[in-house]
């Protein structure tokens, strides 16, 4: 056997037949058939081995979560917002990682026992958070030429074939100063096909809205906000809120727009003027709705801790349309009408049904 049949027979039968169309294992074929294909074989050669030595090249990046073995981009990413990047005992007007054993979701029975277990392990690692404002809504940021995570990355990266897969959760609170909270979080190895992941970022705007859930959790707060918010907030934001989702070559982006729900929005109008002693847990997954999804796995997790509202960066997009004097008159005067009843309406209408009936694991 020579080497290119013995290269076929190790060849994955699904990923060799979709190069070049076979309709049984490449093995089974003569090595005459298969020989014009060698300079394909190479050529795929070539692209697997530079997949995986990014991939290393990343993972190796990403190894050290306490900041001594980390590239010198992931530093740049992390420490170039407006706040720092702290340790979770420290942070205060700062940003960290907390816990993931912090967040409760659907155990591997849920469906038949209604258990919430403590989270694993997160599916990407913790890249960066911009605490950033600007004369209109913020949105579409990874693909602003201004953006500082996206230019990192494309100086880092710009003689690379691959680029790390950016997840990008970009929360729109509703201020007349359109203040954005965003975590950018990185995938450390391919996303296997036909995981959940996968059909999330293949999958049409319908499914996206049906499956991305966030967690909420005020670690430390005002009594007032702790009640307005709840113990753990649960959310599928596409069903509560507005949301945009933009897919790029090596990003993908989601802007929630947090002023599209009156509920949502007259709860953050509380906090926000507690904002500087509050610390709040935010956590971002894909719901898992079968029995071959649980137990559910978050995607990542960041911590804002008593920020600032004078710390955020001003960012001017090239795109951004400025909203009116007018138009802003009208959202605050709807905010006044509606916000002493809004705030104590039954947790229902955050959509967080499920937690009267979920069950912790002890």
């Amino acid at each position: 056997m020579n080497e290119l049949d013995f290269f076929c027979k190790v060849v994955d039968h699904k990923h060799f037949s979709s190069y070049f169309s076979l309709e049984k294992p490449p093995w089974l074929y003569t090595s005459s058939v298969l020989g014009s294909c060698s300079t394909v074989l190479c050529l795929v050669c070539l692209r697997t081995s530079l997949l995986t030595e990014i991939q290393n090249r990343i993972s190796h990046d990403m190894a050290g979560s306490d900041g001594k073995n980390e590239s010198e981009w992931i530093r740049r990413v992390k420490s170039g917002g407006a706040v720092p990047f702290l340790e979770q005992d420290s942070c205060q007007n700062g940003w960290t990682t907390p816990s993931a054993d912090k967040f409760l979701v659907r155990g591997p029975n849920y469906l038949s026992d209604r258990v919430k277990t403590p989270a694993g392990d997160f599916l990407l690692m913790p890249l960066g958070f911009d605490w950033v404002k600007g004369p209109a809504k913020i949105s579409e940021i990874l693909n602003d030429p201004t953006s500082r995570v996206k230019n990192v990355i494309e100086e880092e990266f710009h003689n690379s074939e691959t680029k790390p897969f950016i997840w990008a959760f970009n929360l729109q609170l509703p201020h007349r100063d359109n203040y954005s909270a965003v975590a950018y979080f990185a995938a450390t190895e391919p996303i296997p096909e036909g995981s959940l992941m996968d059909r999330f970022l293949k999958g049409d705007e319908v499914f996206k809205k049906s499956r991305l859930k966030l967690i909420a959790n005020i670690v430390k707060g005002p009594w007032i906000v702790r009640k307005a918010v709840g113990e753990q907030a649960i959310c599928i934001i596409g069903r509560a809120l507005s949301c945009k989702y933009i897919s790029g070559e090596s990003f993908v982006e989601i802007d929630v727009d947090i002023g599209s729900s009156m509920v949502a929005s007259a709860i953050v109008h509380l906090a926000f003027g507690y904002i500087t002693t509050l610390t709040v847990d935010i956590a971002f997954l894909i719901e898992g709705q079968t029995e071959a999804e649980l137990p559910e796995q978050l995607l990542g997790a960041v911590r804002f801790s008593e920020l600032q509202p004078d710390s955020a960066m001003p960012m001017e997009q090239c795109s951004a349309t400025i909203c009116t004097n007018s138009e802003r008159s009208s959202w605050w005067k709807s905010i006044g009408h509606g916000f002493s009843n809004l705030i104590h309406q039954d947790s229902a209408n955050m959509d967080r049904k499920e937690d009267g009936k979920d069950v912790q694991k002890q």
